[in-house]
């Protein structure tokens, strides 16, 4: 691997270094190939040798210089001062096959100086859960950490019960929070201007030599941040906990805690159990995005007069100026989400389809239908409609069943609000409408249902059910063997949502 730990070379105020605390008896729990080969993991014999007592804290290779990183955040709307890795390190950062910085953050490393009232360490069903999700959000073509693999240990930890230790060397393009820049301006404000041009720089170079670079990478920070949640949306996935601390400054999804992915579709689901609130549900996740990004772009009113470089004209950043910014997010996530939603549908790019493909959201919702099912069942809607083109589609054809089934009306007849959107639907199909369809409404998601098999198999050492989702969730949008039938079985109507435990 090719190693460049430059978050190592800041100003020690931002972290403090240590190494990870050994796990008892570490084991291998899943590794990641495709992620190994992406860092150059698999060049280094040593590596390839040792993984399990490397992620098991163990061996901390030659060229690593762990550290844990300092931030701050607001949770759940309110200040929390101080927080930061406090069971993480950031091992290293490298450089990938296709020349990006990664950084090798391992989860469930032991405790730090920012571990609270924590004890630094990660469970089996939390490390678990993670690892699946990352892969399957990095399969469905949205933007998120991942992870070269977990191991799990016979470390007790103490959660509601007692439970066993495990770890995961996560992977993602930028560790650096919104929590940061909030840890940086209350608690090390001479820093704020010099960690600016430090990820400026190494994050956002495009930006470095322009006239106003803070601007500028302002204004990517709001366009990353909307596409995410756009997509999101999109795939009916829920983070549960979008606070300060937990989003990238890239745009990228990490920590997962008690997400979800959308089954019976109920925009104001609330899948986290500390969320009393539901702050955090489905629909909310575009509001909090700009809550969130209002928090870290006032931040920087204190930079302005300021140059970036000796060689950069002093940078004007007003009220005015941060405040256009701030409110471009929601005109761009709209265009995301309206582009993303047409796509699904196979329509083409407008207002007026996307209002259109939105009734049948609507539908989804007032007959509690599964979301990722429905929108797949387009497929044979489409395909009813082009009967001469050659595929095998009996998978989408049943789910189309299935949706018109849930919504008969009372004397068995077919739906009429569902049967008039479906001839309608019709008139508007394009000619690569199918393709499109098939290519942006997946198969499968992680369904809580899966993760928990897999979860309560790996707990008595058996990684199958981890390794057949893995394979599964590899290939969301293709029909495949290696599926069961509860893959695609949403819960009975009258079943209980799920909520997640934030504890891990």
């Amino acid at each position: 691997m090719k190693i460049e730990n430059s978050y190592a070379t800041l100003d020690p105020r931002l972290y403090h270094k240590q190494p990870p605390k050994p796990l008892t008896n570490p084991q291998a729990g899943h590794f990641n190939p495709q992620v190994a080969r992406q860092i150059g993991w698999v060049d280094d014999e040593f590596l390839i040798q040792h993984w399990v007592k490397i992620l098991g804290g163990d061996i901390v290779p030659d060229g690593f210089e762990p550290l844990a990183m300092a931030y701050a955040g607001h949770q759940f709307g309110q200040w929390a001062g101080q927080l930061g890795d406090g069971r993480g390190l950031l091992l290293a950062q490298v450089i990938d096959k296709d020349g990006e910085l990664t950084d090798l953050h391992l989860k469930g490393a032991g405790l730090t100086p920012y571990s609270r009232m924590g004890d630094g360490r990660a469970v089996i069903r939390s490390v678990v859960r993670e690892y699946l999700a990352g892969h399957a959000l990095n399969c469905l073509g949205i933007r998120s950490s991942n992870a070269l693999g977990f191991v799990v240990s016979d470390t007790p930890v103490n959660r509601e019960t007692r439970e066993r230790g495990a770890a995961l060397l996560r992977t993602a393009d930028c560790h650096v929070r919104f929590g940061h820049f909030e840890w940086v301006a209350n608690y090390a404000p001479d820093l704020l201007l010099y960690f600016t041009r430090y990820v400026i720089k190494t994050y956002f170079n495009s930006c470095f030599d322009s006239d106003t670079p803070i601007q500028d990478f302002l204004r990517q920070v709001v366009d990353k941040t909307a596409k995410t949640i756009a997509d999101w949306q999109l795939i009916g996935f829920a983070h549960g906990v979008m606070n300060t601390d937990n989003l990238s400054i890239t745009g990228a999804t990490i920590d997962f805690g008690p997400y979800g992915f959308m089954e019976r579709f109920n925009p104001i689901w609330i899948n986290n159990h500390s969320d009393y609130n539901g702050r955090y549900v489905y629909q909310n996740q575009p509001s909090i995005g700009l809550w969130n990004l209002s928090r870290l772009i006032t931040l920087f009113l204190r930079l302005n007069g300021e140059k970036l470089t000796a060689n950069h004209p002093p940078e004007t950043l007003s009220r005015e100026q941060l405040t256009d910014i701030l409110d471009s997010f929601g005109e761009i996530f709209y265009q995301y989400y309206q582009q993303g939603l047409c796509q699904k549908f196979g329509l083409a790019i407008s207002e007026e389809n996307c209002d259109f493909a939105l009734q049948y959201l609507e539908i989804m919702q007032q007959n509690k239908l599964d979301f990722t099912n429905s929108l797949r069942a387009l497929v044979a809607i489409v395909a009813d409609a082009r009967p001469n083109d050659k595929l095998n589609l009996l998978h989408e054809f049943n789910l189309l069943n299935q949706l018109k089934i849930s919504i008969n009306s009372g004397n068995g007849q077919p739906n009429a609000t569902l049967a008039d959107w479906i001839a309608i639907y019709h008139t508007k199909l394009q000619q690569d409408s199918l393709q499109l369809v098939m290519s942006h409404n997946p198969v499968y998601v992680l369904r809580n249902s899966m993760a928990q098999q897999a979860i309560e198999l790996a707990e008595q050492n058996d990684m199958s059910e981890v390794d057949r989702l893995y394979q599964l969730l590899a290939n969301p949008y293709q029909v495949s063997a290696l599926a069961k039938p509860s893959d695609s079985e949403p819960p009975s109507a009258d079943a209980p949502e799920i909520c997640v435990s934030c504890s891990s």
